[in-house]
This record gives structure tokens, sequence and C-alpha cells, in this order.
């Protein structure tokens, strides 16, 4: 499985990102030179994987608080949308080629991580995260030098099949945003047990939830943006919610 590469850029023109080479390069520094890095250095972020025109703005208030400079090594957290995994997966190929770069994988990390029997192969083409299936993973603070957990929060509509509602908000949009910024809350209080219930109460639909559960110990946790692609006001709108944050440890 060595020296395979992964073609990030094809699939995604046009819709993934809204430019490319030096077009794209020059969005996001005009994203990131409007953001301030009030938390910075950051050990981890809670980041969007939405296309750039959807949530680009929006998420440069998290990376705006990597600092380069002292980062050695990026962890990439996510969910899996069309595989059922038993456990976390890690990529089988050795580069991604991006828009802007190609992207090498550490393989002496893989090959530790792949020694602890709590990951299997994902063969998918364009995957670029790891997978996690299980809340229940803990990786030792020494090898997250600095994490990106991608994840939208509340998906609401039709589309998703989800559709709660408080009337007490009078706009389905305010009712969204309290759904959100509770599980928003408790992510800040760093209780993974009562996000857990959290999501079994409200069925909410957040794709990073398992990831989250990684991150949930040791850190602190705050919400730097929050929009919503589409400010919901009957059962025909469609939503998802985006949300950047910041965790750095105690």
């Amino acid at each position: 499985m060595s020296n395979q590469v992964v073609c990030l850029e094809v699939s995604h023109a046009g819709s993934w990102y809204s430019a490319s080479g030096p077009q794209l390069n020059a969005q996001l520094e005009g994203w990131l030179s409007q953001v301030q890095s009030t938390k910075r250095p950051a050990r981890a972020i809670i980041a969007l994987h939405a296309g750039c025109t959807y949530c680009g703005s929006c998420a440069t208030h998290a990376y705006k608080q990597v600092d380069p400079s002292i980062t050695q090594r990026i962890f990439i957290l996510g969910p899996s949308h069309h595989v059922s995994l038993s456990q976390c997966a890690l990529s089988s190929v050795d580069i991604y080629r991006t828009s802007l770069y190609h992207l090498h994988i550490d393989q002496k990390i893989y090959r530790e991580l792949w020694k602890t029997g709590m990951f299997e192969r994902m063969f998918l083409r364009q995957n670029t995260n790891i997978p996690c299936k299980s809340v229940r993973m803990s990786l030792p603070l020494s090898l997250l030098i600095s994490s990106v957990v991608p994840s939208d929060f509340c998906h609401w509509g039709q589309r998703f099949r989800y559709s709660y509602y408080d009337k007490s908000h009078r706009e389905t949009y305010r009712s969204i945003e309290y759904l959100d910024k509770m599980g928003m809350s408790i992510i800040e209080q760093l209780d993974p047990i009562s996000f857990s219930n959290y999501l079994r109460k409200y069925h909410i639909i957040i794709c990073g939830r398992h990831p989250f559960g990684v991150l949930l110990n040791n850190m602190s946790f705050l919400c730097l943006n929050y929009v919503q692609s589409n400010q919901c006001r009957n059962w025909q709108d469609g939503s998802v919610t985006y949300a950047a944050g910041t965790l750095t440890v105690h």
C-alpha cells in the first residue's frame, strides 16, 4: 500500500473549493486576515467540513488559533459518512494531493497507531480524515500535538429527516440555534456523559459527535464563531449549522 496518492481536487473542483491555486490561497488568506488569534496556540480545534463556499469564513476562526511555528503534527479526527466502521480507521494512502499542495501522512505515527490494535484500514478514495466510530478511543496527549475535528452541527430539514422544534422560541432557526448552543455549552464543560445524554435526548445530527468524545478530556473549549446556512422559518426549509472552536490544554 506504499506510495499511494489520493487526489482531492478533481471531484471537488467548483464545489468543495470556490477557487483553485493562487486564487484559493488568496481567498483563504483574506478570510484569515479578518480573524484575530485570541486563543493561540490551540492544542485542538473544532472546524467544519463543508465546502469553502458555505463555511470557509467561519472555519478560519478556528484555524487562526493554530500556530504553524510550533505545530509538529496535525491529526484529523473525522466522521465516516458512507462506510460503517466497527472502530476507528486509518487511511490506506501516503499522500493527499490538494488544490494547494501535497500533504504527506506521517507513516511512523501511523505504524504506532496501527500497533495499538484499535484501528482498521479505510480504503476509500477522497478520504480526508481519520474516521472515528467509537468515543471510547483515547489518544495520548503526547500524540495530539495539534488536532482538527472537522464537523458541522445540526442538520435540520426534511432532507436530513430531522425537524426538532421548540415552539417557545417562535422562529425555527432560533430553536435550532438554542439546540446547537446547548450542545456547545456541554462541550465547553468537558462533560462527555452529558454530551452523550444530549445526543440521545434530542437525536441531533452532529457529524463529529464521536471525535468530540476523544477530546473531551484535560482540555478547555471555547466556541469562536457560529453561523447557519439558512434561517429556517417553515417545515420546507433546510439548514446546516457551522461552528468553529478551539481547545487548549489545562
